[in-house]
């Protein structure tokens, strides 16, 4: 037996969401990547996963007795226009099932193939988006940030036509559910009060089970999910991540990250930053996020307004407060984490931790610093070498001035160096990695996954994968990979 009996709790509770569905067969399955560790939490066996059978499993063609895998409906504002019939259009939700420490998880696929939402797309995915899934989603789980996993990536042995033919390759992924902002969007169009409060109570029970015994489950909800995901992208911007598709229906309600297509880490500060090829104004740049992250959160509350109140404009009051504590939670957040970053004490108050920060980041972005590099020779400076930091910098006068400043709060840079990586997921050794295995070449993406799942840890003759990029590697680009 592969796996556990697969549960279908969105399915049964959600049928209107939810439209059964089969993966399209892949021709010549042949495993990639395994996520063992995560398999044998699953209550998988990793040697089972890796024989025929359990690759069928993988990839959608040979589910348990008893599964019902799903394609699910939601609609989705996309780089600011609403569609409002987007869903899995090349995804299948497999079942839920129970990990080994109690937690209900999402089984799902990415690149199984055309479903009646595919939108004119051919269903499919190629190796390298779907390899880039598995390394990013991977690096930020290991930097504990709220993430999917990914417990697999198959070559289906499809070809893929894309500007040139390429491998097709599938995802498995684990979530603790794909409930989004635009699943609430899709519930709202329909103008089914019933169905809008069963998807509340069905996210409500998966996700901020605290909710329902609140005098007023619905607005305590709400703030819950605004809660989670202010934290989520302060957490975003303490490492550098940029998402590049902040869509709404890449808006998680659990507060997960979701959808690794365009998303690179930052070299060089710069807030204007993006990586994506489609985001010609800079709608999702790294500096944007916060607040693009509330503007969703708006439209997850113009969804919820029924539910709120009776009377519309007490619900626009209501969620209008609610919204409004989003930015003091992305500050409080954000600080916290920079608190941490710069060692500094806790008694420190956060306007403090603020203002130093945001000197220390003008720094940064004038002088073109590398952003994991600056903060992590700063544990250095804490403990009395300041010279890498300031080789970092061509304006010495200030960098000195900024120093001395911190010095004298006494930084801990032993705790600077539990939060501060050593190793992200550069993005000239993502692409090395990725163009290798494409190529069939797996071992440049074996040994970066082995480097970033330990990323404070200093390890000897590992320098170039904490090197910035060299200069030859130039502007980068990413692209969603549909």
């Amino acid at each position: 037996m592969i796996t556990p009996e697969l549960g279908h709790r969105f399915a049964d509770d959600l049928p209107e969401l939810a439209l059964d569905w089969q993966a399209a067969e892949a021709p010549e399955p042949r495993l990639l990547v395994l996520n063992d560790a995560l398999a044998t939490r699953l209550g998988l066996d990793p040697a089972a996963l890796r024989t025929p059978e359990g690759l069928r499993f993988l990839v959608g063609n040979d589910v348990p007795a008893g599964a019902t895998p799903v394609a699910q409906a939601y609609s989705g504002h996309q780089f600011g226009g609403y569609s409002p019939r987007l869903g899995d259009g090349r995804a299948l939700l497999l079942g839920d099932l129970t990990d080994t420490e109690g937690h209900l998880v999402d089984l799902h696929l990415k690149g199984s193939g055309r479903t009646p939402f595919a939108r004119g797309g051919d269903g499919l995915a190629v190796v390298g988006p779907m390899l880039r899934e598995h390394v990013v989603s991977e690096a930020m789980h290991a930097l504990g940030i709220p993430t999917t996993r990914s417990l697999a990536v198959v070559a289906t042995g499809a070809v893929v036509q894309r500007e040139t033919p390429m491998p097709g390759a599938l995802l498995a992924r684990v979530a603790s559910s794909h409930l989004r902002v635009g699943s609430f969007q899709y519930v709202r169009a329909t103008d089914d009060p019933d169905l809008l409060r069963r998807l509340a109570d069905h996210a409500i029970a998966r996700h901020h089970p605290d909710a329902a015994s609140a005098e007023h489950p619905y607005r305590a909800f709400f703030e819950a999910v605004v809660t989670a995901q202010a934290r989520l992208v302060a957490r975003w911007m303490l490492v550098g991540f940029v998402h590049g598709v902040m869509n709404t229906d890449n808006v998680t309600i659990s507060g997960e990250t979701i959808d690794y297509g365009p998303c690179a880490f930052l070299d060089v500060y710069d807030p204007a930053t993006v990586f994506s090829s489609i985001d010609h104004q800079g709608r999702y740049s790294y500096g944007n996020q916060p607040g693009i992250a509330q503007w969703n959160l708006a439209r997850l509350a113009e969804a919820l307004l029924p539910l709120l109140h009776d009377d519309q404009e007490q619900a626009i009051a209501i969620a209008t407060a609610v919204l409004e504590g989003f930015a003091t939670t992305y500050v409080t957040a954000w600080a916290d984490g920079m608190r941490g970053k710069l060692g500094l004490p806790a008694g420190l108050e956060e306007r403090a931790v603020v203002a130093l920060a945001e000197d220390l980041l003008g720094l940064m972005a004038a002088n073109h610093v590398d952003w994991t590099t600056a903060f992590r020779a700063l544990g250095a400076a804490a403990r009395g070498d300041a010279e890498p930091v300031r080789g970092l910098v061509l304006d010495l006068a200030g960098i000195d001035a900024w120093l001395e400043r911190w010095r004298a709060l006494s930084p801990d840079g032993e705790a600077m160096d539990r939060v501060n990586p050593v190793y992200v997921p550069r993005n000239h050794l993502v692409q090395e990695a990725l163009d290798a295995a494409t190529d069939g070449d797996l071992e440049p993406l074996r040994q970066l996954l082995d480097v970033l799942a330990a990323p404070y840890d200093e390890r000897p003759g590992l320098e170039r994968y904490a090197a910035p990029a060299p200069e030859a590697f130039g502007a980068y680009t990413t692209y969603c990979g549909t």
